[in-house]
C-alpha cells in the first residue's frame, strides 16, 4: 500500500536559495549533502527529487507534466492580459500535441544539421575573441558569452546579419519572464514578442516564395503523413529556439571558462587539443551546469517506490544533485575527462520526452568555441570577484566574469 507523500516525515529544503547567491552556493551543498542519506525532500511548495536514477526515472514518466508553464502562472504578478496570450509551445507541451510537434521538428535539429553551423560558430568566435584578446583583460561574460549565441541563431534561422541586434534585445526582453519579476517587465516581454512575431511572419512568407537552406525552411517544409506546422506553430518554434537557445549557452559558456580557469593542464590541452572539448564539455556540464533543476506536475496519481504523489504535485528534479551522484560518478568534485566508472550521461540537457531539443546545436557551440578561447586566452585567471545571476533566474550564470590572460595578436580572417 502506497503512502501519500503528504504524510511522510521527510527533511526540509531551506528556501534560502531564493536570496543570495552565497545562499545558493550553500543550498546547493545542502541538497548533495542530503541526497547522501535520500532521494526525496519537502519544499516550499512541493518535492525535491535528489538522486540520479530518480530525476531520470521521474522525467521519463510521460505523467509527470512540464511545469515550465505553471510556475509562470503562480506568479502573482501576471496580467489578465499576459495570460491571455499565452500560447502552447514545445517547451511545454505535454501528451499527443507533444508528440507531434517533436516528430516534425527533430530532423531540423539533428547533429548533422548542427555541424553545418560549425564553420560559422568558429567564423563568429573569432571576430568576438579580436576585439580583446590584444588588452589582455576582459569581462569574458559580456564581452564573450553574451553576444556569442545570437548570430548563431540569426545564422539558423536564415535572419541577415543586419538583424543581430534586434534579436539580441528581443532574446533579452522575452527571457525576463523567468526572472520573477513580471510587474515591471511585462510591458518589455509583450512588445518583444509582438515584434519578433511580426518578423517572424514576414520571414515565413518570403521563405514559403523562396526555401534556403535554413532553420525555418526546413520547418516549412517539415511534413509526416500530410501533417505540417501551421503558421502559429511556425511562430512559436522561433520563439522557442530563442528562449532554448540563447541564455542557455551564454551561461553554460561562462560557467566552463569559470571552472576551467582553475583546472590550467585541462585550459591547455583544450588549447592544444581540440578534439579534447567532446570529453570535456560533457564533464563540465556535470559538474558547473547552467540548468541545475526543472520542475514537473502530476497529471494524475503517480505511485513510485510505494509512495503515492497525489494529482497536481509539484516535483523538482534536481539536476545538479543527480550529476554530483557518488553512486553513479566516483569522485563526483573532481573533474575527470577520462572517466571509466560510468556511461551515464550528465543530466544539464534533461532526460526523458523534454530531453533539449536543441543538445545537438550546443554541443557545436561550445566545442567550437571552447578551443578557439584557450588558444586565444592563454594562461587564464579569474581576476576580480565573479558576480552571478540573481537566485530567481531560470538559468544559472555569470552576469560579470573578469578574466586576465597573456595577451595574444588579433586573428586575420
Amino acid at each position: 500500500m502506497a503512502t501519500r507523500v503528504d504524510l511522510l516525515d521527510l527533511p526540509a529544503v531551506s528556501p534560502r536559495a531564493l536570496r543570495s547567491q552565497k545562499d545558493r552556493t550553500e543550498h546547493l551543498q545542502e541538497l548533495r549533502d542530503l541526497a547522501q542519506a535520500t532521494w526525496l525532500a519537502k519544499g516550499d511548495i512541493g518535492y525535491t527529487i535528489l538522486k540520479y536514477e530518480d530525476v531520470v526515472a521521474m522525467l521519463r514518466d510521460k505523467r509527470w507534466h512540464s511545469a515550465v508553464g505553471l510556475i509562470v502562472e503562480l506568479n502573482p504578478d501576471i496580467t489578465p492580459e499576459f495570460r491571455a496570450r499565452r500560447r502552447e509551445s514545445i517547451l511545454s507541451a505535454e501528451g499527443d500535441t507533444h508528440v507531434r510537434l517533436r516528430r516534425l521538428v527533430a530532423p531540423a535539429f539533428s547533429p548533422r544539421n548542427a555541424d553545418a553551423l560549425r564553420p560559422f560558430m568558429r567564423e563568429v568566435m573569432n571576430d568576438l575573441l579580436n576585439n580583446v584578446t590584444e588588452s589582455g583583460s576582459s569581462d569574458f561574460a559580456l564581452d564573450i558569452c553574451n553576444p556569442y549565441p545570437i548570430p548563431i541563431i540569426c545564422e539558423l534561422l536564415g535572419a541577415p546579419r543586419s538583424d543581430w541586434e534586434l534579436f539580441s534585445r528581443w532574446a533579452s526582453d522575452i527571457l525576463r519572464v523567468f526572472d520573477n519579476n513580471l510587474k515591471n517587465d511585462i510591458p518589455l516581454i509583450i512588445a518583444a514578442q509582438d515584434e519578433l512575431d511580426a518578423y517572424t511572419r514576414d520571414l515565413i512568407t518570403a521563405r514559403r516564395k523562396s526555401p534556403k537552406d535554413d532553420l525555418l525552411s526546413s520547418l516549412i517544409s517539415a511534413e509526416e503523413q500530410g501533417d505540417k506546422l501551421s503558421n502559429d506553430e511556425l511562430v512559436m518554434m522561433v520563439e522557442a529556439v530563442i528562449i532554448g537557445g540563447t541564455d542557455t549557452t551564454r551561461n553554460q559558456l561562462g560557467l566552463a571558462v569559470a571552472l576551467l580557469a582553475n583546472h590550467p593542464d585541462e585550459w591547455h590541452r583544450v588549447a592544444t587539443q581540440p578534439e579534447h572539448a567532446q570529453r570535456l564539455i560533457e564533464e563540465v556540464m556535470r559538474i558547473n551546469g547552467a540548468v541545475r533543476a526543472t520542475g514537473r506536475l502530476a497529471s494524475q496519481d503517480i505511485e513510485y517506490k510505494d509512495i503515492l504523489f497525489p494529482q497536481g504535485t509539484l516535483i523538482f528534479p534536481s539536476l545538479a544533485t543527480g550529476n554530483f551522484d557518488g553512486d553513479v560518478f566516483n569522485n563526483p568534485e573532481q573533474l575527470l575527462t577520462n572517466r571509466t566508472d560510468s556511461h551515464s550521461p550528465q543530466l544539464t540537457f534533461g532526460s526523458g520526452i523534454h530531453y533539449c531539443l536543441g543538445a545537438s546545436l550546443a554541443r557545436a557551440e561550445l566545442q567550437e568555441a571552447l578551443p578557439l578561447i584557450a588558444a586565444r586566452m592563454p594562461h587564464i585567471e579569474i581576476s576580480g570577484p565573479v558576480r552571478y545571476k540573481v537566485a530567481t533566474a531560470g538559468i544559472y550564470g555569470p552576469d560579470s566574469l573578469p578574466v586576465t590572460f597573456t595577451p595574444t595578436p588579433p586573428l586575420i580572417l
